[in-house]
Formats: C-alpha cells, sequence, structure tokens
C-alpha cells in the first residue's frame, strides 16, 4: 500500500517507542501509577464533580472549611510561617478568629488538565482502575515519528540538510539519550503531564515551521500550555517564523490574519481554564499549586511561587550536578535533584559550537529561553528525578537546534549520542525500582535549596 509504504518509517519507531518503552515500564503496565491524578480527576469529572473523593499520591491542592468566631464559614488554608489564614479568592485572615478544627476538606488537583481529559475515555470504560502508565507509554511511542516528522519538515522547507540517518540519529538522542526516557516509563502525574506536552509541543513546532498551519500552531500551543503551563511560552516561535516568511515589516498587513487565526483557539482555551480555575479557586489564574502540602511549602510562603531566591539552586540542578559516588553503599548516587543537562545528554555541548546558522536559528534559541526561564525560578527543581525533567518542555527544541546547526554528525556526536542512551538507560530502569541509587530523603531536599 502507498500509504504504509510512505509512512514506514514512522510506523517503525512508534513500534520501537512502545517496545522500548513498555518493555522498561515492564510490571507498572496495566492498572494506575501510584500517583495516578488525572485518572482521578477525569473520574471525578464522570461524576459530574471537580473535587477529588479519595486521592491517592502526593501534591494534592487541598482547601479546608473553617467556622469563624461570628458563626460564618470560610474557605483556604493556614499557613505554616505566620499566624494567618488564606482565603480562597484572596487576602487573609486572623488564625485566631477560626473556631475549632476544620469542619470540612475538599481536595483538588492543581496540575493542567488536558491529560486528565484524554484519558477520560479510558476512565468512563475502567473507572479507576484506567491504565495511566500504559497511557504514557503510547504518547511517549507517538513522539518518535512525530519529532521525525518535524524534523524531516525541515529538511523540506530548505531549513537543514540533514539526512534520514541523521534525523534518526536526533530521534535516538530525545527519546533515549535524553530524561524522556526515564519519564516515559512512570505513568504518574508528574511524568504523564512531561510526555504529553512533548507531544504537543512537537504537533506546535510541525505547525510553526513556515508559519504555515495558524490555526493548528494555536490549537496545539493551547493543548501543551493546558499539561505543562510553561509549555505558554512557546509563541515566540510561530510569531518570528510568521514575520520570517511574511517579509518582516514591510508586509505586516499580510501577517495579521494568520496572527489572528492562530491567537483565537489560544484565547478560547485561555478562557476556559479561566473560569476552571475561577470556579475552584475563587480566581482565573490560581491553578492551586498555592494550596499545595509539600515539603517546601514553608518556602512558597516566604518568597512565592517563583522567586529570584530560587535561580542559584535550578541553575545548579540544570547545569552542574554531577554523580556521587559514595564511600560505602551503591557504586553511584544520584541526588533527588537529579543530574545536569548535560550528563544526562552529552550531546548537548555540541550547540556551543554550530557550523551554520539557519534562518531558524535564533527563533529556535528565544523560544527556548523564554519557556525555561520561568522554571529556573520556580520553587520546585523537579524533587525527585533522575534528570532535570523541567527541561523537557523546551528539550525538543533544543534537538531541532542540532539539526539546524548544520555540524557533521560523525564517529564524536553518534558516541555522545549512545553515551547518553546508556545513562538514560540506568536512569530508566532505577528510577522508581532501585532507589538506593538516589539520595532522596526528604531531609536531602533542601541541601541545594538557596536561602
Amino acid at each position: 500500500m502507498p500509504w504504509l509504504r510512505a509512512h514506514a518509517v514512522h510506523l517503525a519507531l512508534f513500534a520501537v517507542g512502545l517496545v522500548g518503552y513498555g518493555a522498561v515500564a515492564g510490571d507498572r503496565l496495566g492498572k494506575p501509577s501510584a500517583a495516578p491524578h488525572f485518572v482521578l480527576q477525569a473520574s471525578a469529572w464522570a461524576r459530574g464533580e471537580l473535587a477529588i473523593a479519595h486521592p491517592r499520591g502526593d501534591d494534592w491542592a487541598v482547601i479546608s472549611t473553617y467556622q469563624l468566631d461570628d458563626g460564618t464559614l470560610v474557605r483556604g488554608r493556614k499557613l505554616s510561617t505566620r499566624p494567618k489564614f488564606q482565603v480562597v479568592g484572596g487576602g487573609e485572615l486572623d488564625a485566631s478568629r477560626l473556631r475549632g478544627n476544620p469542619v470540612g476538606k475538599t481536595t483538588y488537583m492543581s496540575f493542567p488538565p488536558m491529560p486528565a481529559l484524554l484519558l477520560l475515555p479510558q476512565v468512563l470504560l475502567r473507572g479507576e482502575r484506567a491504565d495511566d502508565v500504559l497511557f504514557t507509554v503510547v504518547f511517549a511511542a507517538a513522539v518518535l515519528p512525530l519529532l521525525f516528522g518535524t524534523l524531516r519538515r525541515l529538511a523540506a522547507s530548505g531549513l537543514t540538510t540533514r539526512t534520514v540517518s541523521d534525523d534518526l540519529w536526533l530521534v535516538a538522542l530525545f527519546g533515549f539519550g535524553s530524561v524522556f526516557w526515564f519519564a516515559s516509563v512512570q505513568g504518574q502525574v508528574w511524568f504523564t503531564a512531561h510526555v504529553v506536552g512533548v507531544f504537543f509541543l512537537l504537533c506546535y513546532a510541525w505547525c510553526a515551521i513556515d508559519a504555515r498551519r495558524p490555526i493548528l500552531a494555536g490549537l496545539a500551543l493551547a493543548a501543551a500550555t493546558l499539561t505543562r503551563t510553561p509549555m505558554a511560552f512557546m509563541f515566540p516561535l510561530f510569531l518570528l517564523e510568521l514575520w520570517r516568511v511574511g517579509g518582516g515589516r514591510a508586509s505586516w498587513r499580510v501577517m495579521v490574519k494568520p496572527a489572528l487565526l492562530f491567537a483565537a483557539p489560544v484565547a478560547a482555551f485561555a478562557i476556559a481554564a479561566a473560569a476552571y480555575n475561577l470556579h475552584r479557586f475563587g480566581s482565573p489564574t490560581e491553578f492551586g499549586h498555592s494550596y499545595l502540602n509539600v515539603v517546601q511549602q514553608q518556602q512558597i510562603e516566604q518568597h512565592g511561587l517563583f522567586s529570584y531566591q530560587y535561580l542559584a539552586r535550578n541553575l545548579a540542578v540544570a547545569f552542574t550536578l554531577m554523580p556521587e559516588v559514595p564511600a560505602d553503599g551503591p557504586f553511584v548516587q544520584v541526588s533527588g535533584h537529579g543530574l545536569a543537562m548535560w550528563v544526562t545528554t552529552p550531546a548537548l555541548v555540541l550547540l556551543l559550537w554550530p557550523k551554520t546558522r539557519s534562518p531558524l536559528h535564533r527563533a529556535l534559541w528565544i523560544t527556548a529561553a523564554c519557556v525555561a526561564i520561568p522554571g529556573l525560578f520556580y520553587q520546585n527543581s523537579g524533587w525527585i528525578q533522575f534528570g532535570y525533567r523541567f527541561s523537557l518542555d523546551y528539550f525538543p527544541f533544543l534537538v531541532l537546534l542540532l539539526a539546524v546547526g548544520g555540524r557533521r554528525f560523525g564517529w564524536g556526536t553518534r558516541a555522545l549520542i549512545v553515551a547518553g542512551i546508556a545513562v538514560n538507560l540506568f536512569g530508566a530502569l532505577t528510577f522508581g525500582r532501585h532507589m538506593e541509587y538516589y539520595r532522596a530523603t526528604r531531609n536531602d531536599y533542601p541541601t541545594i535549596v538557596a536561602h
């Protein structure tokens, strides 16, 4: 069949992904993961509810209801650093006004809801027994042909001179030589969100190249944002491509329509998300992380969700953390904060020496930086992790930069890719199963937290 012949490589990559990720996931398949937040949220929706009746795992947003001394009820949470009560919708009260213990508690999922929406059909069939691990593996497998298709689109547009072999090496780099591998085999809310987010990121990148598909690019950007909030900052890629192919300032009028077509689905999804947040937390911009009960809650109250105070810690996680060689115990240990990006993916060092700079070079760097920078000021490092998982919010753009960089893929480049595959195989096999290789107790979290 012509269609099968035309897409043989894509189908083969999908099969490789299913086998590679599925084999490592192993006995995790067939049942919900230890943190099936998206399954539970979809199940709540199926019952016509927003709150989670029986939460499992960590990182839930909890709203407590108290009675005040005048008999009225108030919703929110007690602060741990001050004798105050944070009220849902804004404002604070003196904790002394609260009468006794809470009269009720409501649990919500604070993570963006798109994966839960995609899990809804399975949940309608299987209820809370839905398999978020298999769901994650299937999406991870689909990322491989999608990345290959995006790379081939760059070649078809004349933005790279890469061969099919080169692009397959780049697919291997990302699929098995980056932290994407360990994230793809866990299930669990944090890792499922990364995998689904990467899927939509690549849909967006494919549509944004040459600004050919403005509506689809907007839909993909919106879906990615409702999976991983930092991906909202991917918008420069489409706009810069529109500027490039549209002729720049001299032809700005012809760019107005595609820009509006791009913005329309983004605005529609944003309004829906704001209404969802308003109904649960009394604010259109509050998605629930302010109400998380986590080990770093005290620092959130002191410095907020985003602060300069976190920058040094996050830079260390992203660029300097190395594996440890303890005097006794296992031959190697990884900090619960993970490993630096260049340790898990050594080929990233080639980004420092591009041979050429294609017309897409600047746009990709700007887009990657726009997504990465907010995360460097975020209160969480990604704990607990094998490598810096927040890099997945922009990592595919770095792969595209390697593609447009023009450097020949000789034995040295391929050796770096193979080294990355070996490192990430260790992470995929051990993380969540052999935690003796990880120094990840609660007491270890503050060791590199900036104060």
